[in-house]
C-alpha cells in the first residue's frame, strides 16, 4: 500500500525535475544565438559611430581651413611699389587684373609681360584697346598664351614661357582670392624662380565682410574647395616640357601627371 500510495507523487516530481531539461536539450543554442546577434549589432553600430565621428571632424576641420583661408584673402592687398622684376605673368579673368599687369610692365616694374588664358579668337589690338596699352609696347613686350585653359594650364604655359625666357623673377597679378591656388600650382612647376604676388583686390572683404556678403561668400568657398583639390594635387610628381615660343606664346606638352 505504501509504494502505491508514494508512486505517483514521486512520479510527478521526477516530471517536474525532467521538463526543463527537455527544454534545454530541444534548443541549447537558442542563448549562445542571442549573445552572438547582440554582439554584431554593437559591432557594426561602433562602426557606424566611428565613421560618423570621423566626417564629424573632417567637416570641422574643412569649415575651420575655409575660415582661415577666407580671413587670409580678404587681408591680402596690392602693393603700392613692387620691386622690380624680370617680367610680369597676368592670369586672365577680370579687366582689372588686365589694368595692373599692363600699368606694371609701363612703369618698369617688369621688361616682359604674359597674358596668359587668352580666348583664342581675341587679338593684341583688341587687348591693347581694352588696356590702354600703345602699339609699340604690346609690339615688344607683350606675349599672349591662348593655350591655357584654367589654373593647371596657366601654370604650365606660364613655366615654360619663363624657362624659355630664363627668368628669375616674375611678379604674379591675379585677383585676390585666386592668388593662393595660384601661386601654389606655379610654384610648384617653377624651380630656380622667384613668384611675387600681386594681388588685385575689387572688393574689400576685410573685418569679416566676406561673411555678410553671399556673393562674397559663394566665391571665397569655391576657390577654398578648388585649393583643396590643388593641395591634394601636390602629391603628384608633375613634370613640365619647355616648348619652343611661337608667336609670342610659349607651346609645349605637359606630362599626363599633370592632368590628372
Amino acid at each position: 500500500m505504501r509504494h502505491s500510495v508514494y508512486a505517483p507523487t514521486h512520479r510527478r516530481n521526477s516530471a517536474l525535475f525532467l521538463y526543463p531539461m527537455k527544454e534545454r536539450v530541444d534548443d541549447p543554442f537558442g542563448r549562445d544565438a542571442v549573445l552572438t546577434a547582440r554582439r554584431r549589432r554593437g559591432g557594426l553600430t561602433g562602426v557606424v559611430h566611428a565613421v560618423g565621428f570621423t566626417l564629424l571632424c573632417a567637416s570641422l576641420l574643412f569649415l575651420i581651413g575655409f575660415a582661415f583661408f577666407a580671413t587670409h584673402v580678404s587681408r591680402l592687398s596690392t602693393p603700392a611699389n613692387p620691386a622690380v622684376a624680370d617680367a610680369i605673368i597676368v592670369l586672365t579673368g577680370g579687366q582689372a587684373r588686365l589694368d595692373a599687369a599692363v600699368d606694371l610692365l609701363k612703369s618698369g616694374k617688369g621688361k616682359r609681360l604674359l597674358i596668359s588664358g587668352v580666348h583664342p579668337s581675341t587679338t593684341p589690338a583688341s587687348l591693347q584697346a581694352a588696356t590702354g596699352g600703345d602699339e609699340a609696347l604690346f609690339s615688344c613686350c607683350v606675349d599672349i598664351d591662348r593655350d591655357a585653359l584654367d589654373t593647371i594650364g596657366n601654370a604650365e604655359e606660364s613655366t615654360k614661357w619663363v624657362r624659355t625666357h630664363d627668368y628669375k623673377r616674375v611678379i604674379l597679378v591675379t585677383n585676390n582670392y585666386h592668388m593662393p591656388r595660384s601661386l601654389l600650382e606655379l610654384g610648384r612647376l617653377l624651380e630656380g624662380a622667384e613668384l611675387d604676388p600681386y594681388p588685385v583686390v575689387n572688393t574689400n572683404l576685410g573685418n569679416g565682410g566676406w561673411m555678410v556678403r553671399p556673393a562674397a561668400l559663394r566665391v571665397l568657398f569655391t576657390e577654398y574647395n578648388k585649393y583643396v583639390v590643388s593641395l591634394a594635387r601636390s602629391v603628384i610628381p608633375v613634370a613640365v616640357t619647355v616648348g619652343d615660343a611661337t608667336n609670342g606664346t610659349a607651346t609645349g606638352q605637359a606630362s599626363a601627371a599633370a592632368r590628372d
